[in-house]
């Protein structure tokens, strides 16, 4: 009986600790949900900046870049300023498929009041520019299997609505990586050809 209330209180602080640290915490990039259909959405976005660096696509951050962007959140830069971390992460990748980049999306504030020059030449600032995308929402792990099903979905549903979009794939993680995969949410991003409207 001891162990099994012992298991139980475990769990409960772990879940405590996870709440804590999870996306819920954090200032999450704004978007206006345009059309939604299940796990598929069209968004407008407007313009964010970004802090990113290059990436090995298949790592996740595993490379050393996630460390590059905290580290310039952390303090790494011309101000020694502490930047509040945000979601989500966004990832793409290059027409290699091997590399890409990682971006830390800015707090709204900080981009308003002005952006830190990085002390890393590996991180730079640049702006995401705003528009309308075709997003599907998912958990799990991102990997190359999990974000090219998810793609392939998300054209799909895509051409039944004769909507076209980049060849270009962002994805987009929302959550720690100590989340468990069933309670993680990743999404794939297209971005939508200018003159697209939802059907």
């Amino acid at each position: 009986m001891a162990w099994a209330i012992t298991g139980v209180v475990l769990a409960s602080l772990g879940y405590v600790g996870w709440r804590l640290t999870a996306r819920s915490g954090y200032e999450s990039a704004e978007y206006t949900v345009v059309e939604s259909d299940g796990d598929c959405e069209i968004r407008e976005y407007p313009d964010l900046m970004l802090a990113s660096t290059s990436m090995q696509s298949e790592t996740q951050g595993g490379d050393g870049s996630f460390m590059r962007l905290f580290g310039f959140i952390s303090g790494r830069n011309e101000k020694d300023q502490k930047i509040a971390m945000t979601v989500p992460v966004f990832m793409d990748r290059d027409s290699d498929k091997s590399k890409g980049s990682m971006g830390f999306v800015l707090p709204k504030a900080v981009a308003q009041e002005g952006i830190p020059s990085p002390g890393d030449e590996a991180v730079e600032i640049s702006k995401r520019t705003g528009g309308r995308f075709a997003v599907i929402r998912f958990s799990g792990r991102l990997n190359e299997s999990t974000t090219s099903k998810q793609e392939s979905m998300l054209r799909k549903w895509m051409i039944e609505r004769g909507l076209s979009g980049s060849k270009a794939v962002e994805s987009a993680g929302y959550d720690p990586p100590w989340t468990p995969g069933p309670l993680r949410r990743n999404e794939i991003l297209i971005r939508l050809d200018d003159d697209e409207k939802p059907a």
